[in-house]
């Protein structure tokens, strides 16, 4: 039932979710590769519940389900401490892309989660973007009808929502669900924003705090407010690929959101949406134990048919991107391990300036499959590759990008496809079968166009030339001797394969845009030594093919 309390209240309102999971970023990163990332939200959420309770204030949690199901407990927490916990929708998806039966499965979905581990029946639903009432009411219907009381996923836009503007009942499959939609000000022309998280960091706050204090006023509705548990965390990591617009809008002003909430929590009385509206969760069985199985490792007896692999990772200043590859190598691990392989990881440091190494060191300092070799001065990514390789105990050696471009996973297809007269396999994004992900126009130009070339001076007629992601045969490429150390050495190790005679796979693979850091290529500088690189080459075989000719001519004069 709902309460009979009128007296203006602050609805506050708590988003649970990773710095990875948002909007801003869902182009770049896929839902696949969320277990690679460094999660912080259980930090962030502890910090918020702390803050909460200095304050002596409720607030209503909105949860991702995903995050319910890996991390129970939280939930738990968060519930223990007197606050309500309802669904945010299994994953951060759009409601454009889910079809009616797909919304529904995904609220049974994640309310099942979330009442597992909290034990308390799932009364309300945020969706994971502001919806419009014009275009998203129909989602009124199934959450009625799925058992869920209320509702605060609308933002209204336009002047004609004003009616819609503050909280309200919504008939809805025979039965009434409460909407509490986020707050706006009404400016005449059009409604602005002033419920919190993104608008309390880029709105200059002597506004917002004017407009919240107006508010309060002026309407007997309760205000509605609320921030992302991740706008607590100015250290998280960067995600660089991110468009300005986007790294604008989620990272501007993080420092200050905390002093903000505060004020926030000592001048209004916050209470949950189901305080607010006299709903108390009723209890569920929880269908699944607090025990959580975890697959025990395979011994080492029991793959010693498996064959051992090195993997090479160069780096050159690469501190933001090693959590995220630590995590990705984890399950790599796993995914060769299945398919009969037994890696072993060798990083080369390549003198880097930042804390790579003492990175390094943490992450996989415990790791009884890594090695850490380090140079003594910089020589770029080939050469990182090329001390990998001798440096290797095992004939199969891959190499891969530090930053995960191309999925590292992909290694338990490509390794298969070194047979006995095969001597390399190399990714290739611009095969007809490969593709790339929200790399710029004008790398990818520059790229084909080298691409191009390099068919017209090598043997191989490929797709991709200068792609890192390969599997070498150690002994095809041990004796080589580059002139190019960097990113023209990769294409030089290729080269010379080729024209000593080599053969080369080419293996269909996606190209993803780099997500942390920068990169360290050069443009101009490398444009111009591919020129050079391609000149060098074009000689060698045309030596190659005239020593050919001459040892052939000799053979025919020599007499009978």
């Amino acid at each position: 039932m709902f309460s009979q309390d009128h007296t203006p209240k602050h609805l506050l309102t708590v988003l649970v979710e990773d710095y990875f999971h948002v909007g801003a970023f869902e182009n770049l990163i896929h839902q696949r590769n969320w277990s690679n990332f460094e999660p912080r939200y259980e930090r962030n959420t502890l910090k918020t519940l702390d803050l909460l309770d200095e304050f002596d204030t409720r607030a209503t949690f909105f949860v991702l389900g995903w995050i319910a199901e890996q991390n129970p407990k939280l939930v738990r927490e968060i519930a223990a401490r007197g606050h309500e916990v309802a669904s945010r929708g299994y994953y951060h998806r759009s409601l454009k892309n889910l079809t009616n039966d797909e919304f529904r499965e995904d609220i049974r979905r994640t309310g099942r989660v979330i009442e597992d581990a909290c034990g308390r029946k799932v009364m309300g639903y945020r969706a994971a973007e502001k919806l419009s009432f014009s275009e998203n009411d129909w989602i009124f219907e199934i959450l009625a009808d799925e058992g869920f009381a209320y509702d605060a996923s609308f933002m209204p836009k336009r002047v004609d929502d004003a009616g819609k503007r503050f909280a309200h009942q919504v008939p809805a499959a025979g039965k009434v669900i409460q909407e509490l939609p986020y707050s706006t000000l009404d400016l005449g022309l059009g409604l602005l924003p002033i419920s919190g998280g993104n608008y309390f960091r880029q709105i200059p706050y002597t506004l917002m705090r004017h407009a919240v204090r107006n508010w309060h006023k002026k309407n007997d509705a309760p205000f509605v407010s609320y921030f992302h548990v991740w706008e607590l965390d100015p250290e998280q990591p960067r995600i660089s690929a991110a468009s300005n617009y986007n790294r604008i809008r989620h990272y501007r002003k993080l420092d200050k959101m905390e002093w903000i909430i505060q004020e926030n929590l000592a001048l209004y009385d916050c209470v949950s949406i189901a305080e607010h509206l006299g709903l108390v969760g009723e209890r569920v069985a929880r269908s699944r134990p607090d025990v959580i199985e975890v697959a025990t490792d395979q011994t080492a007896a029991a793959r010693t048919d498996h064959q051992s692999v090195t993997i090479v990772i160069p780096c050159y200043n690469e501190q933001e991107a090693l959590p995220y590859l630590a995590n990705t190598l984890k399950s790599v691990e796993v995914t060769l391990n299945d398919a009969g392989y037994e890696p072993n990881f060798t990083f080369i440091d390549d003198c880097s300036t930042d804390a790579t190494v003492d990175l390094l060191d943490s992450l996989f300092g415990d790791w009884p499959n890594v090695s850490i070799v380090k140079h003594e001065e910089n020589k770029g990514v080939a050469a990182g590759i090329m001390t990998g390789i001798r440096t290797a105990e095992t004939e199969l050696v891959c190499s891969m990008d530090c930053d995960c471009t191309y999925d590292p996973h992909e290694l338990s297809k490509m390794l298969p496809l070194i047979k006995s007269d095969i001597d390399l396999v190399t990714a290739s994004p611009y095969h007809r079968l490969g593709g790339v992900r929200n790399v710029p126009g004008w790398r990818l130009f520059l790229s084909k166009g080298a691409s191009f070339l390099y068919r017209r001076v090598l043997n191989s007629k490929l797709d991709t030339y200068t792609s890192c992601f390969r599997v070498y045969r150690r002994s095809s490429f041990a004796p080589l001797e580059l002139k190019e150390s960097g990113f023209l050495g990769v294409a030089e190790m290729l080269g010379k394969l080729d024209l000593s005679g080599g053969k080369i796979v080419e293996f269909p693979a996606v190209l993803d845009v780099r997500l942390f850091g920068i990169s360290k290529m050069k443009t101009a500088r490398t444009i111009a030594g591919h020129i050079r690189l391609l000149a060098r080459l074009s000689n060698l075989r045309w030596f190659r093919k005239s020593e050919t000719i001459r040892t052939s001519i000799k053979l025919e004069e020599k007499p009978r």
